[in-house]
């Protein structure tokens, strides 16, 4: 399904908890990719993972739920969301920790 750009919402995500060494990450472009959003995930050296969502909102709003859940061996204990400048189309990728 196509959308218009004007029902985009983007926000930038902190996920506490144990997100790192479990494979969060790589889950979480997977996720985002099946959800056509556009934007990154990183580790953070104090612990966290790092992310910007971008995409039609439902579909933002289906990718902030899961995070909650994460892969089978993470244990998140909070999912922090500020709302954000939407990148545009640029597809989603990990980048390199911070």
């Amino acid at each position: 399904m196509i959308h218009s750009m004007d029902d985009r919402r983007a926000v930038s995500v902190t996920i506490t908890g144990r997100v790192q060494g479990v494979w969060y990450r790589g889950w979480t472009v997977e996720q985002a990719r099946a959800r056509q959003l556009d934007g990154w995930v990183r580790n953070r050296a104090d612990g966290s993972v790092e992310a910007l969502f971008a995409g039609h909102g439902p579909d933002v709003d289906a990718m902030l739920d899961a995070c909650w859940q994460g892969p089978p061996k993470a244990i998140v204990i909070n999912v922090k969301v500020a709302e954000a400048t939407d990148p545009g189309l640029t597809g989603f990728e990990q980048r390199p920790s911070l």
